[in-house]
This record gives structure tokens, C-alpha cells and sequence, in this order.
């Protein structure tokens, strides 16, 4: 089983036009993350992650987050969830994206980021946030890449301190990851692009269909 380390290829996976419009029409778009702890606000950064970005938007934009879980919370490192449901099955996912980790922004508290496998550009939908200081995440430690920091959050940091002081627990689903899964579940009720981003290509990808997750990550062992 492949592991998911913060959990993240496309060769030649490039900015787009359309990425580019977007980063400049809007370049701090912001998610509200409604969960069963309170809600968190996230400001994207197009400009410098136009990709991962985009990515996280369209997966908003799609209600996928919606009924997801932070399935994997440990209090002196980060919060992870956008990935499985409140049964711990793993949802399917689009393809992979280009990882953009050396974009200039770093792995600080409070700041979102991808979570992929052991191999560099495998990020699709979990993502994480960092609630310390992770300098390590920033170096060429995993698959000789760093992780691909988007943005950070703006409103609710005290959700994310309650949602890291839950109590955790092992789990078979899990095996070798330790005590990480929230004994009751943190559910993400809805994920929801806010403000003047929110009509912004709204329905351009209603059509395009999810990818299999056979190559998904699954969690596992720290960076």
C-alpha cells in the first residue's frame, strides 16, 4: 500500500492561459471549510501556486470535499483530511498535479499545503495544515521535493487548534500509522469557494470525470 507522507505526474505539466487569467483576475480566492469543530476560511495564492490552486478550487467548486474527513491529526506536526469519508473509504480522484513546492512559499503555522506519496508530483485531492513551524517540509526530503505550500488560513486558526487536540486512536484501515485518527470523527460538512471567486469558472469542470484511486495516496509514515 502506498503511503501518503503529509500527507504530495504529470511530465510537463504546465500553467495554462486559463490558470493564468485566473491568478490575475483573482489571485487570493478564499474556501470556507464548514466542519463539525467550527469553520475555517483558507486565502489561496494563484499568483505563486496557480496549479495546486486551481486543483483545490475545482474540487471545491465539485462539493468533493463535502462529507470528508481530517483522518490523520498529529498535535505537534499537522492536520490532515480532504481524502476519505466518514467510513475512512477513500474517494476517487482526479489525476495528479505538477507539485509546486518551490513557489517560495514554506511550511509555517497556519499555512495549507498538499499531501502526496513518496513520489513528488502525485498530490490530488488531501491536503493538510500546518499547525507548527515545519521547516524540514520545505527541503528536497521526499522523492527529492519538498511539499507544495497554496495558502493559509485567515479565519479560524482555533478550529484548527481544537480540531489538533482531539483525542486520536489507531486504526486497521491504517495499519503503521499510529494513534493519528480522530477518535470521533472530524467531518469537513462543506467546502465552499467565498467572496468574488466564488462565480469564477464555476461550471467549467462540472463535466470532467474523476480519475481512479488506485494511484491515490494513503497515509502513513511522517516526511
Amino acid at each position: 500500500m502506498k503511503r501518503l507522507i503529509l500527507a504530495l505526474s504529470l511530465v510537463g505539466w504546465a500553467a495554462t492561459p486559463e490558470l493564468a487569467v485566473a491568478a490575475e483576475g483573482n489571485p487570493n480566492p478564499r474556501v470556507k471549510l464548514e466542519t463539525t469543530l467550527g469553520d475555517i476560511v483558507v486565502e489561496l495564492d494563484a499568483a505563486k501556486a496557480p496549479i495546486t490552486t486551481e486543483n483545490f478550487l475545482t474540487y471545491a467548486r465539485d462539493k468533493f470535499y463535502d462529507g470528508t474527513v481530517f483522518h490523520r491529526v498529529i498535535s505537534n506536526f499537522m492536520i490532515q483530511g480532504g481524502g476519505y469519508d466518514t467510513d475512512l473509504n477513500e474517494k476517487p480522484t482526479r489525476s495528479p498535479i505538477k507539485n509546486e513546492w518551490e513557489n517560495g512559499l514554506k511550511n509555517v503555522r497556519g499555512t495549507i499545503a498538499m499531501a502526496r506519496t513518496t513520489a513528488p508530483d502525485s498530490a490530488s485531492a488531501q491536503f493538510f495544515i500546518n499547525v507548527v513551524d515545519n521547516p524540514k517540509l520545505d527541503q528536497p526530503i521526499s522523492g527529492g521535493a519538498g511539499y507544495a505550500v497554496f495558502g493559509k488560513v485567515v479565519e479560524g486558526m482555533d478550529v484548527v487548534d481544537k480540531i489538533r487536540a482531539t483525542p486520536t486512536q489507531d486504526s486497521p484501515k491504517f495499519a503503521g500509522a499510529g494513534k493519528v485518527v480522530p477518535v470521533t470523527a472530524v467531518v469537513i460538512k462543506s467546502a465552499r469557494v467565498v467572496g468574488a471567486s466564488a462565480m469564477d469558472g464555476a461550471t467549467k469542470n462540472e463535466a470532467a470525470p474523476a480519475a481512479p484511486a488506485k494511484d491515490a495516496p494513503k497515509p502513513g509514515g511522517q516526511p
